[in-house]
């Protein structure tokens, strides 16, 4: 399942930040709530790994996998 989805930029006087949302069809696939917890993760420039809760276990097991060859 892939979703494109464009990064917004918010710009205020004292700086900025980024906003990306999470489209329905998949919030709704994943089953999330609102105001629910969520955790960014950097694997690379060209990974981010989105986690419910911190369990550093599983998302180790993750990045092996996502860095393998």
């Amino acid at each position: 399942m892939q979703f494109p989805t464009k990064i917004q930029l918010i710009q205020r006087k004292h700086g900025f930040q980024f906003y990306v949302n999470v489209p329905a069809a998949l919030a709704v696939a994943l089953d999330f709530s609102k105001g629910e917890i969520a955790q960014w993760s950097v694997i690379d420039k060209k990974h981010l790994l989105l986690t419910r809760a911190i369990d550093t276990q599983s998302v180790q097991q993750v990045k092996k996998k996502l860095l393998q060859p």
